[in-house]
C-alpha cells in the first residue's frame, strides 16, 4: 500500500467488477500495516503481521479463518477493544490506534455497535431498559431514549416484548434485543462476533435476515463467524491465516475452495 499524506482513500473496485469507476464511498475501517504482538522477548507471540484492510460504508463483510488465524485479534482492534502494537487504524477517518482508554470507550459508545454470541443482557432490566442503556452513557435525554429504543425494538420485530425481561425471552428474541441495543446509538459500524453461535438453524436464519435488512438500510456490518453458511449470506469475506489477510475480497461462493487449502 502506498503512503498517503491525506485521508483521501482510493475507490474500492471488486476484482470481478466491470472496469468502470463508481462513486467513491466513505471508508469506515482502514487498517494500515497493523501488527499486534503479545508478550515480550522469547515469549512474544505475533497475532497480527502487517495487516492492511479497508471496509467502505454500506459493506457487509464476514471475517473468517481457523483458530489462531488472527481474526479475533483483528476484530478486537476494529472494535477498539485492543490497540495495535504498530501501524494505524482509522475508524471513520479518525486515527484511534493510540487513543487512551477513556477516549476509546467514548468512541465505542458513539461510533460502534456490538453483537456477541452471548447476549450480555442485564437480567434485571426489561428489553426496553436494556436497549436504552447505551443512550444513558451517550447523554441522550430520557424522552428521546425511550422513543429511540422502542423504534429499535420495533425494527427487529419485538414491539410486543418491550417489558419482558431476558428470562422471559427465547434465545433468538434475546439476540434481537442485543441487535436493537447495538443500533440504537446509530453507529457508523455494527460489529457482530459469532452472533449465531448460540442459536439453532431456524433462529439463525431469522437473525441473519435482520442483519440483511439492516445492511440494506445502509448500516455497515463486519461479522466474525466460523460458519460457512452464515458467511455466504454476506457480500464479502475477509480470510485470515497465520496473522495475515490471505484474501480480502473473497466471494461467498468461493469459501469452500479456500477452506479446503
Amino acid at each position: 500500500m502506498s503512503n498517503q499524506t491525506s485521508h483521501q482513500f482510493p475507490v474500492y473496485s471488486h476484482p470481478n467488477a466491470a472496469s468502470t469507476v463508481h462513486e467513491q464511498k466513505p471508508v469506515i475501517v482502514r487498517l494500515e500495516n497493523v501488527c499486534k504482538i503479545y508478550g515480550f522477548g522469547e515469549t512474544a507471540v505475533q497475532a497480527l503481521a502487517d495487516v492492511s484492510l479497508m471496509v467502505e460504508q454500506g459493506e457487509y463483510c464476514a471475517i473468517m479463518g481457523a483458530s489462531g488465524s488472527g481474526k479475533s485479534t483483528g476484530m478486537n482492534i476494529i472494535g477498539c477493544l485492543d490497540r495495535p502494537t504498530t501501524g494505524h487504524y482509522y475508524l471513520d477517518n479518525l486515527d484511534v490506534a493510540q487513543l487512551g482508554d477513556t477516549e476509546l470507550a467514548r468512541i465505542r459508545n458513539l461510533k460502534l455497535g456490538f453483537v456477541f454470541q452471548q447476549f450480555h443482557l442485564l437480567p434485571q432490566l426489561s428489553a426496553l431498559e436494556n436497549v436504552m442503556l447505551p443512550m444513558v452513557y451517550a447523554g441522550v435525554k430520557t424522552a428521546e431514549r425511550r422513543e429511540r429504543a422502542v423504534a429499535a425494538l420495533t425494527r427487529v420485530g419485538l414491539e410486543n416484548r418491550l417489558h419482558n425481561k431476558p428470562n422471559q425471552l427465547s434465545g433468538g428474541q434475546q439476540q434481537r434485543v442485543a441487535i436493537a441495543r447495538a443500533i440504537v446509538n446509530r453507529p457508523v459500524l455494527l460489529l457482530a462476533d459469532e452472533p449465531t453461535g448460540a442459536l439453532d438453524s431456524h433462529t439463525t436464519q431469522e437473525v441473519m435476515q435482520i442483519f440483511k435488512e439492516l445492511n440494506a438500510s445502509g448500516i455497515t456490518i463486519v461479522m466474525v463467524t466460523h460458519e460457512s453458511e452464515v458467511a455466504r449470506q454476506t457480500q464479502r469475506i475477509v480470510w485470515f491465516r497465520d496473522g495475515q489477510v490471505l484474501h480480502s475480497h473473497l466471494l461467498p461462493e468461493d469459501i469452500a475452495q479456500v477452506a479446503s487449502l
